[in-house]
């Protein structure tokens, strides 16, 4: 049994291309792996709060020198990187916002790359701890990116995963869905048939 962890971080609730595409992954994967356990944490209904001073000082000052703040920022963050630890499959559904992933997405990123935790620095350099899992990001875009020099949701997505060992990425774009004509339904019918493969 493998255990699934997909994050949402589109801020609409409705019409949001990207959880379309996360409620497919689910519907498929289920009956695929009926087995496995899929937990979702929905970022735009709950939001992580931003890097901030509290969360540095949870992470970097002994326990009893810690304020309430900073012994709560420190478990929220144990929290969510514990869901990552636990979990076989990662997914991140993401839509394209001003060319880059969302800031929600973001801060979820900023509680989980821990050092020590999923990542360790060597004499030889970063060295992910995370090995021997698989991740999944699907995207949403207006325009079509793939490739160029404008995206920088793959990118940046690849060299996070990679840095805390996640290696094994697939990214499944929905593209060209504000183009007009027939862009929208073929990037989802693209986005769809990658999915289709994936369980």
């Amino acid at each position: 049994m493998s255990r699934v962890l997909i994050i949402e971080s589109s801020a609409r609730q409705q019409d949001s291309v990207s959880r379309q595409l996360t409620q497919t992954f689910i519907q498929q994967w289920q009956a695929a792996h009926p087995a496995d356990s899929i937990t979702v944490r929905d970022l735009a209904r709950n939001p992580v709060p931003h890097l901030d001073a509290n969360l540095l000082g949870g992470w970097m000052k002994p326990a009893e020198q810690r304020s309430a703040a900073e012994q709560d920022s420190l478990q929220r963050s144990d929290e969510l990187t514990q869901e990552l630890l636990d979990a076989d499959v990662l997914v991140m559904a993401a839509p394209m916002y001003n060319f880059a992933i969302p800031s929600t997405l973001k801060a979820w990123l900023d509680h989980v790359l821990r050092a020590g935790v999923t990542f360790k620095y060597t004499q030889t350099g970063p060295q992910g701890l995370l090995t021997g899992k698989r991740a999944y990001v699907l995207t949403a875009r207006g325009g079509i990116y793939a490739g160029s020099s404008t995206d920088h949701q793959e990118p940046y997505l690849r060299q996070v995963m990679a840095f805390i060992g996640i290696h094994d990425v697939q990214f499944i774009h929905a593209e060209g869905l504000n183009l007009g004509g027939d862009f929208h339904e073929k990037g989802l019918n693209q986005a769809n048939a990658r999915l289709a493969q994936v369980a």
